[in-house]
This record gives structure tokens, sequence and C-alpha cells, in this order.
């Protein structure tokens, strides 16, 4: 099945950044909201999931710890779900109405994409959802060899020892990249100077290909 998310219609835009941890979706973000409030756009930030699905018990447990025994992931991708698209309707959409542009770190395809490879590919419940999500402007997907992510992740400081599913990251990056291809998303190469890499964006928008309304 194919996401089908629906037009927003709203005078702001909304861009959104995917991509395995250590993609360098955060720098890009910075980047981005930088070079866009220096040309007078007025931006939001934001991330998916938000605090209250990050800081819960379930979430930390599969993101800190081999042992998942205690949860089921289905429970956890629908609070993951749910908080998206309460996220969506009182925080996305009211910035957009006002006419920001708005930087999403991670989206709804990330939902999917952790579903698809823990192989909950049966879960049709999600694209029924993603349904009442409004589609980006812009869906950027930073792609990045598994080695050199983890290899990004284990040099922040907080970070060191922190657990990672490597098999599962392999399986993460084949199925953000099917995503983006499925959805019409811009692929970026993570391992590119992260310069070049926001020149490539700054292009696509000073092109008219992502700024479309502006």
């Amino acid at each position: 099945m194919k996401l089908q998310m629906k037009e927003h219609n709203q005078p702001g835009l909304l861009f959104t950044f995917c991509g395995l941890d250590g993609s360098g979706k955060t720098t890009q973000i910075e980047l981005l909201s930088e070079y866009l409030k220096d040309n007078g756009f007025p931006v939001f930030l934001t991330k998916q999931p938000t605090d209250f699905v990050r800081k819960s018990d379930m979430f930390r447990t599969y993101m800190d710890q081999p042992d998942h025994d205690e949860y089921e992931y289905r429970a956890l991708s629908l609070l993951c779900a749910s908080d998206r698209v309460q996220h969506t309707y009182k925080v996305i959409l009211p910035e957009l109405a006002g006419g920001s542009i708005v930087l999403s770190d991670r989206y709804f395809y990330s939902c999917l994409t952790n579903l698809r490879a823990r192989n909950y590919v049966q879960d049709h419940w999600i694209y029924d959802v993603a349904s009442f999500i409004p589609k980006p402007d812009c869906a950027f997907f930073l792609d990045i060899p598994v080695k050199t992510a983890i290899s990004r992740v284990r040099s922040r400081p907080h970070e060191k020892t922190r657990f990672i599913d490597v098999e599962l990251q392999y399986r993460l990056r084949e199925e953000f990249l099917r995503i983006a291809e499925d959805c019409g998303g811009i692929i970026l190469d993570g391992s590119k100077d992260p310069i070049e890499i926001h020149s490539f964006i700054i292009e696509l928008i000073n092109e008219g290909r992502v700024l479309c309304k502006g």
C-alpha cells in the first residue's frame, strides 16, 4: 500500500526531514532555518514524536535497551501515531495557517518506516491514519551508510554507550529509501559535506521547486 496524505491548503509551508539517527537531519534543519530567517521567512521548528512519547517508559525501552519483551511494538507505534496526529492538528496546522514555514525533525514517514522494518507489513491501519495527516510541501530524506550513521551517534558524548540495534538500522535505511521513492520525497546524500547538502536544498528553493507558494 501507498501513503495517501491530504493537501493542507494553508498559506505556510511544511518541510520534513527523515532518516537514520546520525544522518544529518538536525544540521540541515538548523542551516535551512538560519537561511530562511535571514531571508525574512517566519520559521517554526518542531520534531516528532514529541517529548510526551520520547520520555515514556515504552519508547525509552525500545530506544535504550535490547530487551523489549515488556512491551508490544504495535502498541508503541499506535502511541507514536496518536502523538503525531495530536501534534499535527494542535501545533503544525495552526503554524501553517499563520503563514510559518514549519521544519519538522522526522514525520509520519518514520512511523511507517519503523513498522515495515520490524515486519509489521500487514498493519494497514497506519495508512488509514496517514489519510488525515497533511502532506509536506517537501519531504527530505537524508540517506547515509549505516556504519557512518552509527559512528556519528557514538561520537556524541551522551550516546557513546547507547543501545543500537544494528541490523534494524539496515532495514530502516532500506524502508526510508522505498518510502521516499513512493511519496516523491527528495533523497539527500547525508555522507556529503553538510554545506554542500545545504547548498543543494537552497538551489531547489531558489529554482522554485520547493518554495512554490512563496
